[in-house]
């Protein structure tokens, strides 16, 4: 019989890597078996802070402890050859967003999942916010959507823009709360401190009308992660940072109307627990996550054509980057 408790490994144990690796160690029905990074002492410091072996790749960290499933959490530009060579050791991965750096390495890796019978989830961690899971269970008939995401510049990320960075997780929510083939999308953005774009403004408009306003901004000194969804009848506020909801309504009476304020109570957990173990039960029940290949390659999609749209075809990318930054 199948062991209900499944060996994990994190690979890339940076700034969110050593996250996925503590909370492995807090699920019951997980147990951190070691990690893995190129960088040597940064693994063997997590590694003897959580109490498990460290290795310097992930083929020494697979031949060593033979996990079912691992985290993969290292730069964007790598997610494709780790994940592909995780699933051809037959083991199941979550990896984070985005998914890949093109479409076609993420048909690839679903085509290696399928074929080997394997649970492959994408990171897309505001899927799992209490505030977000909430809204997705009410939220019916939205009209327009309008996300913001900014805060103050930080050189954590430098590898890529805020559009992959943090756009990406709007895309995401959004798509999933509007049932509705794209119809158009228009972007603009500029680099403020960076080579890449450090803000960025998209407007999507579906095929059934809904109209998503998604601003980014890693270079505001105000901090603010909220999404606003319009109804027909109602608003709802989601304020991603405490998982938050307000739900605003009118009532018409006689001297005109009376807005009435609900602010929902329901159960709040860390994020990325809720996600590890979705994936951990995912993997043990060998069923489809909730964030699966298919919607990273979706809002990759997207997220690459706001990416053109700032700063134009691959062939002018360095000559239109450059223009936008100047």
């Amino acid at each position: 019989m199948e062991s209900a408790i499944k060996r994990v490994g994190v690979v890339g144990v940076g700034h969110l890597g050593q996250h996925h690796a503590r909370v492995y160690t807090e699920l019951l029905d997980a147990r951190l078996v070691g990690v893995a990074d190129l960088d040597e002492q940064r693994a063997q410091t997590i590694g003897e802070h959580l109490g498990v072996p460290a290795y310097s790749s992930m083929e020494r960290l697979i031949e060593r402890q033979a996990p079912d499933a691992i985290s993969i959490v290292v730069p964007t530009s790598f997610h494709y050859e780790v994940a592909r060579k995780a699933m051809e050791a037959g083991i199941h991965v979550l990896i984070e967003k985005p998914v890949t750096t093109r479409p076609d390495e993420a048909e690839e890796l679903l085509y290696l999942a399928e074929q080997n019978d394997l649970v492959l989830q994408v990171g897309h961690i505001e899927r799992f916010n209490s505030a977000v899971r909430y809204i997705s269970q009410t939220t019916h008939n939205p009209i327009y959507l309008e996300s913001k995401r900014i805060g103050p510049f930080t050189s954590r990320i430098n590898d890529v823009g805020v559009v992959l960075d943090l756009m990406i997780h709007d895309i995401d929510i959004i798509m999933s709360l509007v049932p509705s083939p794209i119809r158009r999308i228009a972007a603009a953005g500029r680099c403020i401190y960076t080579k890449h774009e450090d803000i960025a403004d998209a407007q999507i408009t579906f095929e059934n009308g809904v109209v998503a306003h998604i601003l980014v901004s890693r270079v505001s000194e105000k901090k603010l992660r909220q999404l606003d969804i319009m109804e027909p009848e109602r608003h709802i506020t989601v304020n991603y940072e405490t998982q938050d909801v307000q739900i605003s309504r009118c009532v018409r009476e006689n001297n005109g109307l009376t807005e009435i304020l609900e602010r929902p109570i329901f159960p709040k957990s860390e994020p990325l627990k809720l996600e590890l173990a979705h994936f951990i039960s995912c993997v043990r029940e060998r069923r489809q996550p909730l964030v699966g290949i298919r919607d990273g390659k979706r809002a990759l999609e997207v997220a690459l054509e706001v990416l053109r749209q700032i700063h134009g075809d691959t062939a002018k990318k360095t000559r239109e980057t450059q223009a936008v930054c100047a």
